[in-house]
């Protein structure tokens, strides 16, 4: 390997390059093996997430179709247990997945973490950026340099800033980064490509083959993320310590929210994301997925495993592929390489859209890559896990259209009959199992709450938790039909042949004005009518619907609501999703002032 020193780049935008071979990979022919571990003994696991919610859809849609056979029962009601069967099962999976992580992280609450030496192969810290707001990722990467330069392992830490942007903002990009350069610090690089191929897996492709050999690992970071030094020198000495390790996931908290919905959002996952790690850690493991950031991965792995082909035909089913993360996850398993998730309880984060419209811009493009995933279930030499994983993409897309199907037969089914399914004659049991599966992940996150003061202090206490869950619970309600009419709408779009495009993400807001939220939500709006129509034909058939109706009519109203930033701060004055994980952590981690450069302006 090409030995990488400290002084050597110094005032130099790029080191001297490294090639690395980075073959383009076939689906459809198996490579060879670079490691054959003997399978973990996750069988037991893996069956019982499997076994366990197919048995919650099937259980539930039973006693759907019992109720549904006083009548009796016809195609239409077929219809509605088989949807019902699916729904169940699906969100079954997400609630034993948090049972499980809430056993296991009380079974090892005292356990102390494993000490690793410190890493002695170089790292690479990669921040693909497309233009972004240099300054904010500036601010972003002086933390993280200062905090390496606190641990003394600053020497062993690159940073390549890899620049996807427009030829007019790499003036104002490059004098950034070289503002960022200290004395004894970090090297901070900079790269533009001037053809942005493949979006951002072409991007880190790009500085594989170009400088890939001379680094042992490369820690993945978004525009909007960033991690501690502790993390990252954890996460390189884990890697360094198992060779057939190819990649190893943190789970990303979210840090920097100023709306109320970013607020809202920070405090669901910094509550309910613990135990729901856990339980993912629990099942996956040497086969975890890659989320595209936040995680580190062992490069000449990522080399020869991970070179993407364009997908046959015309986007947005075909060509290049754009959630990326998870195919190259699998690819690196198909090779043999280990997998791996590390929860973490503080150092690893990103942050959240401002509003629901920003939201829903990102999640079209997830969307279309996670359909894409359907085309390559039957690739070659795959991890049936990896499948499994690539289905559970798609699929959370595909339940939303399931959902609203679900709704319609109902309401027809209900007019027909002349009174709601469910009624006094439904089973006790069923309407327990449905709240269960509704509410059941946030009971289990408040009892976990019960064994972790840290997470309790870290919220703002108990009182913090309990204001927090009385305003999230019902909003959750409201934006649940939002999200799914926004998914319809997207998948619809995708089958039409429209592509999502490659804009840059908006990482700030402070309030969308009606007119704009009427814009973006008109169809939403007329998707509730029916709905609302319904309620005023049949009172008990509506209340039913109550929720779906008021979220949907009332879309333009909420995400206006719900975008700005002077209702998240008023909230959090009174407690509500007032904590930011990101930002205790570094006022407890404050590095030394000479370390992190003053802001500044920079001109073209």
């Amino acid at each position: 390997m090409m030995s990488v020193t400290g002084s050597a780049f110094a005032d130099k935008d790029l080191p001297p390059e490294a090639p690395l071979a980075m073959p383009v990979q076939d689906f459809y022919r198996c490579p060879p093996r670079s490691h054959r571990a003997a399978p973990p003994p996750h069988w037991a696991r893996r069956g019982f997430l499997v076994v366990g919610s197919g048995l919650i859809g099937f259980g539930a849609s039973l006693g759907i179709a019992a109720l549904l056979a006083l009548d009796g029962y016809d195609l239409l009601d077929q219809v509605l247990a088989l949807l019902s069967l699916l729904l169940f099962a699906w969100i079954g999976f997400g609630l034993l997945t948090a049972g499980a992580g809430l056993v296991v992280s009380i079974r090892d609450r005292g356990n102390v973490e494993r000490v690793r030496p410190a890493p002695s192969r170089p790292v690479a810290i990669l921040v693909p950026i497309y233009n972004e707001d240099i300054a904010a990722v500036g601010i972003r990467i002086a933390r993280m340099a200062a905090d390496l330069a606190r641990l003394e392992t600053q020497s062993l830490f690159h940073v390549f800033v890899l620049s996807d942007s427009s030829a007019e903002a790499e003036a104002v990009e490059r004098a950034e980064v070289r503002r960022l350069r200290r004395p004894g610090g970090c090297e901070i690089f900079y790269r533009r490509r001037p053809a942005n191929e493949a979006r951002k897996p072409g991007n880190i492709a790009d500085w594989v083959r170009r400088f890939g050999s001379a680094y042992e690992s490369m820690i993945v970071l978004d525009a909007d993320s960033r991690m501690s030094g502790e993390a990252m020198v954890r996460l390189a000495a884990e890697l360094e310590a198992d060779d057939s390790v190819g990649l190893i996931q943190t789970n990303p908290q979210l840090t920097a929210a100023r709306t109320l919905f970013a607020r809202w959002q920070q405090f669901s996952v910094a509550f309910y994301g613990p135990i729901f790690s856990a339980g993912l850690n629990w099942w996956s493991g040497d086969e975890a997925t890659f989320w595209g950031h936040n995680a580190i991965v062992r490069v000449r792995a990522f080399a020869e495993s991970c070179g993407l082909p364009s997908l046959s035909g015309p986007a947005p089913l075909g060509g290049a592929i754009m959630s990326h993360d998870m195919v190259e996850a699998a690819l690196l398993r198909r090779r043999g390489w280990r997998t791996r998730m590390m929860p973490l309880r503080s150092g690893s984060y990103e942050e959240s859209p401002p509003t629901l419209i920003d939201h829903a811009i990102r999640d079209r493009r997830w969307c279309q890559g996670n359909l894409q995933h359907l085309r390559l279930l039957d690739a070659a030499g795959l991890h049936w896990i990896s499948r499994l994983q690539l289905l559970m993409g798609a699929s959370s897309y595909l339940t939303s259209p399931l959902w609203l199907l679900l709704l319609g037969v109902g309401a027809t089914e209900s007019l027909r009959v002349g009174g709601p399914i469910a009624s006094t004659e439904t089973p006790l049991w069923l309407i327990a199992v449905t709240v269960a599966l509704l509410f059941g992940t946030k009971l289990l996150a408040l009892i976990w709450a019960l064994f972790d003061r840290a997470l309790v202090r870290s919220l703002g206490g108990w009182r913090g938790i309990l204001l927090g869950m009385l305003v999230e619970i019902p909003l959750s309600i409201l934006v649940a039909p939002i999200m799914m009419a926004s998914q319809c709408r997207s998948i619809v779009e995708i089958l039409r042949g429209k592509q999502s495009g490659w804009q840059p993400q908006r990482r700030d807001s402070d309030g969308l004005t009606l007119v704009q939220a009427f814009e973006f939500y008109a169809p939403h709006v007329l998707l509730g009518l029916p709905f609302w129509l319904m309620t005023m034909g049949d009172l008990g058939t509506g209340l039913w619907q109550l929720p779906v109706t008021i979220g949907l009519l009332g879309s333009p109203f909420i995400a206006a609501w719900t975008s700005r930033a002077d209702w998240g701060a008023t909230l959090a004055r009174y407690g509500l999703f007032a904590a930011d994980p990101g930002e205790d952590e570094v006022k407890q981690c404050e590095a030394p002032a000479s370390l992190i450069p003053a802001p500044a302006l920079v001109t073209a």
